[in-house]
Formats: structure tokens, sequence, C-alpha cells
């Protein structure tokens, strides 16, 4: 007789426990503070807003590329047409005073990194990087020459218009903060890694006068080129303008 009034409360208690939790299905949105157990959930289900929050926001100055794009910022090929021909031409300025200390670089980027490291790390995959946040090893390809590098030794940051390049076009006016913008400018198609051969090769010299050896490059090299000069109100050259216009010509 015991077991079955032991039985029947039982079966009573589940019942109301059925009953408060289709009260709450009904009457509460999930999270809303019931505190109704969720089976196999280990308690109350989370807030909306805990559930919902928006992922943390890259790095300041992280764009990201256009697909088929590696370089971040980049306009497309008519834009660059319309931002070419609205260049101001001009004779190259004097290297009259002169330096790359001029240009402060490489500025940090926070968590110990700068923008060099910052940049080996958006262009390469599988990046290790050391405790100082330097990079040591990775994969990364170079828009330039088509060279696989996997050691971070090998690798360069190019200024796509290079910091002299920059200087001899208008940034000899400039006042220190926006040299180290140009300098350190993450945002614009201005800073890739590419291998160190190439990078050297080119130097501080304008498209008229070094272009890319793989010629597949050339579409993305004559936007960013123009991008960056565009943006910083750089002038050109008669013969720099015509190089990249025949770069420009090879984007599909």
């Amino acid at each position: 007789m015991g077991r079955q009034i032991c039985l029947r409360r039982v079966q009573v208690a589940a019942s109301a426990l059925v009953v408060a939790v289709a009260a709450g299905c009904a009457g509460s949105p999930v999270g809303s503070g019931s505190g109704v157990p969720v089976p196999g959930g280990g308690g109350a289900p989370p807030s909306p807003a805990a559930s919902s929050a928006a992922p943390p926001a890259p790095p300041a100055g992280g764009a990201e590329p256009a697909r088929g794009d590696v370089l971040p910022g980049l306009v497309d090929a008519a834009t660059a047409r319309a931002k070419l021909a609205a260049l101001a031409v001009a004779p190259p300025g004097t290297m009259a005073g002169y330096s790359r200390s001029r240009f402060a670089h490489w500025a940090e980027q926070g968590d110990r990194c700068d923008t060099r490291e910052t940049v080996l790390q958006r262009d390469g995959q599988d990046v290790v990087r050391d405790a100082e946040c330097r990079a040591v090893t990775g994969t990364w390809r170079s828009l330039y020459d088509g060279a696989v590098v996997t050691e971070a030794s090998g690798m360069d940051i190019d200024h796509i218009v290079p910091l002299a390049e920059g200087w001899r076009s208008g940034a000899s006016a400039w006042d220190a903060a926006k040299r180290k913008a140009f300098a350190n400018d993450l945002l614009r198609p201005q800073l890739l890694a590419v291998s160190a051969a190439s990078n050297r090769s080119k130097g501080d010299q304008a498209p008229d006068r070094w272009q890319p050896p793989d010629r597949s490059s050339w579409c993305q090299y004559g936007r960013a080129w123009t991008t960056v000069k565009a943006a910083y109100g750089l002038t050109a050259t008669e013969d720099e303008k015509r190089m990249l216009g025949t770069m420009l010509d090879t984007c599909s």
C-alpha cells in the first residue's frame, strides 16, 4: 500500500513538472529568466543578447581584400582609369632632404605586433610567430614573381608606392603624421609581402622603370599604385601614367 502511495506522488510531481515546462514555453521567450532547465542544456539557456553578440571587430587597419585580390582597398579597373586620368602630371621632385627615417615605420599595431608583422600575417598562410610577434615560418606567394616562400626572413614588405617615390611626388611637403600614415597604411593597397629578391629589384622605381616580372600581377599592381597616388594627392610623370595605362589594359 505504501509503495502505491509513493508511486502516485511521483506521478503527481512529474505531471506538475510537465505543466510548468509547457507554461514556460507558451508564455515566456527563451532566456526570459524563468530558469526552466533545458534537457541536456545544463541549466537555463543563454539570453538572446549573449547568443547573438557580434563577432570581435578586426584589428585597426585589418581591411580584407576583395575576392581575387591579394591587396586590400583596391578599386576596380574602371575606377582606376578615372583616378589615373585625374592624377596631376609633374616632373619628379628633388631628393634633397629625403631619408627613410622621415617616414616613421613600422608603427605598433597592438599585441606586440608592428605593421610589418601585421602584413606578414595577413598575406601568409599558417604563419607561426614567436613570443615577440615576429613571423618565423608560414607560406607566402609573392605577387610580383610567383615565388613561394616558407621562411619569413625571405619576405620583404613592399611599399607599393615607395617612400622615396612618394617624397619625389609630393610627400616632401607633408608633415610627420601624414608621412607616418603613408608608410603604415593598412587600409589602402600600399603594403604587400613579397619576395625579398623582387622587392630589392624594384627599389624605389616607378612603373615606367620597373614592372613586376609576373605579368599576371600587372592589373593589381597598376590599380594599387593608382589608388595610393590618388588617395594621397601625389603627382605622376607622363611616362608613369602611360605605363600604368598599359598595366590596366591587362585587367579582364
